[in-house]
């Protein structure tokens, strides 16, 4: 009878969070294809190439070649797959590898992981200037303390080769395997979270994350998505975010807390894993991340108590 009452709430559960995922999937997917599609045209008829040549010499500023422009503005309008592949055609010096692909973990996808965070509470305009500031400061940092110095080698840009047809099935065979994948992980995230609140386990995953969750100034409320987030991404990981904040569980103030961490620091495993072809060590690909992703939380809850002391006294007078 047990047995019976667990395989009803299991089901219960799975046939309560379909609808929403499959609205959470397809809203995804609307923004997805056609960013894609746009970048994919972009790439194909060399504009991303032009702009990284206008960009270029701000790299150097942090001790960067210019064709590291390159490699933040590719990585700006698509993925970190895409990013592995530019890499891997420059064949940088390890060292500058590194610091790019550290700054590219927080600069990537903005078009489609913005809309995300603006829909859960978020300022867009501020969260693009959080990245990209998070993306040079971290960039700075590794340049200062990474051992080696800076590489006097020369780079060539990467010139764009080949017929329209085939760049075409490349981008259709790609968005084809993002969709699925959309489709698949959003249903079954927005399941578990709620077999988590039918059973009441819950309290069993934001219990001992409570330390950490304190000690990074987020809510208690914002756990499970920040785990989310961090484990398979913030793209993936929105239907959590989404669904958390609609249903009232995590406020908005509380949201924008944590989409100041994990516009910074999520996909901590596989985002970095893919840099492991390139020879790139794992450890610098991941604490820059969380350290600025903490610096900025503690700075946005500062600037919140500073602007509610001064409205406390303009109210007073």
């Amino acid at each position: 009878m047990e047995h019976h009452s667990t395989l009803q709430r299991l089901k219960r559960s799975a046939t309560s969070a379909l609808p929403k995922g499959m609205k959470t999937a397809w809203w995804l997917i609307k923004i997805t294809v056609p960013v894609s599609f746009g970048v994919m045209l972009l790439d194909y008829f060399g504009i991303l190439t032009l702009m990284a040549h206008y960009t270029g010499p701000v790299f150097n500023y942090i001790g960067l070649p210019g064709v590291s422009a390159i490699v933040i503005v590719t990585s700006i309008f698509t993925n970190i797959y895409s990013v592995v592949a530019v890499l891997s055609m420059l064949q940088l010096p390890v060292r500058e590898g590194t610091i790019l692909a550290a700054m590219c973990l927080v600069s990537h996808g903005f078009l489609i992981e913005t809309a995300v965070m603006k829909r859960t509470g978020s300022s867009a305009v501020r969260m693009l200037a959080l990245r990209l500031t998070g993306s040079f400061a971290i960039g700075w940092l590794l340049n200062m303390v990474m051992p080696g110095s800076i590489s006097t080698e020369t780079v060539a840009l990467i010139q764009q080769h080949g017929e329209f047809g085939a760049a075409f099935l490349h981008w259709l065979n790609s968005i084809t395997r993002t969709t699925i994948k959309i489709l698949v992980l959003v249903n079954i995230l927005l399941i578990f979270q709620r077999i988590l609140d039918e059973f009441g386990w819950m309290g069993a995953i934001e219990k001992p994350l409570s330390p950490v969750m304190k000690m990074m100034g987020l809510p208690v409320s914002t756990t499970l998505s920040w785990l989310v987030a961090n484990l398979i991404g913030l793209a993936y990981g929105s239907a959590i975010m989404i669904d958390e904040s609609e249903k009232g569980k995590m406020s908005r103030e509380d949201a924008d807390l944590l989409n100041h961490h994990v516009s910074l620091s999520h996909s901590q495993l596989e985002d970095p894993l893919l840099f492991l072809t390139l020879g790139y060590a794992i450890h610098w690909l991941i604490w820059p991340r969380i350290v600025i992703a903490l610096a900025a939380v503690w700075f946005r809850k500062t600037e919140i108590r500073i602007r509610a002391v001064f409205r406390n006294r303009k109210v007073a007078l």
